[in-house]
């Protein structure tokens, strides 16, 4: 990863825990379901059920991306509102596709903002300068990661 790269993804996070650091405790626990709300019948433990089980969801990834649950927990929940049509996985794949082409000058944002402005994954790394073929083997190499995060961190018992 280019130093621009780091600097570029510790900026973010720290963004972000800023953030973080600004919301009331008692709500950041509750507050992660900005898809699919859940009913306001719904108690308090199961909403806080659903919040560890999202977080738990970005435990593998969040390894290998040398940041917390909670941080791309927080970066989903931003990225969410600028695009609601956003889900958990294409969020990962960019993160992870933006680790992987940042030495491309492709970034997590930029992927982010081709997939809100209503592109696909693969037309909006083309549109950030690859080809179809190159596209694609990135797409292949970035669920492989994945996969292999999820792998481990299964195997760790996280």
């Amino acid at each position: 990863m280019t130093k621009v790269s780091q600097l570029t993804t510790l900026l973010l996070f720290a963004a972000t825990a800023a953030v973080v650091a600004q919301k009331p405790t008692h709500m950041s626990a509750s507050t992660s379901h900005v898809k699919g709300a859940a009913p306001a019948t719904k108690g308090a433990e199961t909403r806080g059920a659903e919040s560890a089980t999202h977080l738990k969801s970005f435990r593998g990834i969040a390894a290998k991306l040398n940041t917390t649950p909670e941080a791309l927990q927080t970066a989903y929940e931003q990225a969410k509102a600028t695009n609601p049509k956003l889900t958990r996985g294409q969020f990962i794949a960019a993160n992870m596709l933006g680790q992987n082409l940042s030495d491309k000058g492709i970034t997590t944002d930029k992927i982010l903002a081709g997939l809100a402005s209503g592109k696909s994954m693969g037309k909006t790394l083309q549109s950030l300068g690859l080809s179809d073929k190159e596209a694609k083997q990135a797409e292949s190499k970035a669920n492989r990661d994945v996969k292999e995060a999820n792998k481990a961190a299964d195997k760790a018992g996280t």
